[in-house]
C-alpha cells in the first residue's frame, strides 16, 4: 500500500457477477477512513449501487438494508468509526443543487460514496478514489464479454489503497 500523493495508478479488476462486485466493495471498505470521497462511475445497470452495498455492509452489518438512493438522493449509515453518506446524484440538474446536501459539512466525519459524480460539475472533489464500472468485452477482458471491468484510480492526493 503506497501513501505517496498523486499516485494516480489505475488498477483493473474483472468482476464476473454481482457477487464479485459486492466482494470488491467489501475488500475496499476497511481501507477507507473519515474524509474519503469515492466516485462510482458507470452507465445505468453497471453495478454502482451493488458495489456501494458491499462496501456499506462490510462497514455496518451483513444484513444492512442498502437501497439505491436514486429518489432520496442520499442515504446515511453509521459505521463504528465514521458515517457513510451514499449519494446518487443522477437527478441533479444543476451542480448548485449539491449545496443543499451539505457535503462539505459531512466530509470531515464521513466517507462519501457518490454515484453520478459528474453532476457535481465544478463543485467536485479533487482528492478522491474513482471506481469506473464498464461492461467487459473482448478487447478488455479475457472473459469474452461476461461481467464487468472495474477500474480503480486514486485521484489528486488520494492514497493508493490497493
Amino acid at each position: 500500500m503506497t501513501t505517496e500523493p498523486d499516485a494516480e495508478t489505475p488498477h483493473r479488476r474483472h468482476l464476473s457477477d454481482e457477487a464479485a462486485t459486492l466482494r470488491l466493495g467489501a475488500e475496499l471498505a476497511p481501507r477507507l477512513r473519515a474524509g474519503d470521497v469515492v466516485y462510482l462511475r458507470g452507465d445505468l445497470g453497471m453495478g454502482k449501487s451493488s458495489l456501494a452495498r458491499g462496501l456499506i455492509r462490510a462497514l455496518t452489518s451483513p444484513d444492512q438494508d442498502v437501497p439505491s438512493p436514486t429518489f432520496t438522493l442520499m442515504q446515511m449509515y453509521a459505521a463504528p468509526d465514521f458515517d457513510i453518506a451514499h449519494l446518487d446524484l443522477y437527478r441533479l440538474t444543476d451542480p448548485e443543487e449539491a449545496y443543499e446536501l451539505g457535503l462539505d459539512e459531512l466530509l470531515p466525519s464521513s466517507v462519501l460514496l457518490i454515484e453520478w459524480p459528474d453532476r457535481l460539475g465544478h463543485l467536485g472533489f479533487d482528492d478522491r478514489l474513482e471506481i469506473s464500472l464498464e461492461q467487459a468485452d473482448k478487447t478488455n477482458s479475457a472473459d469474452t464479454g461476461k461481467g464487468r471491468i472495474a477500474t480503480i484510480t486514486p485521484m489528486g492526493r488520494f492514497r493508493d489503497i490497493l
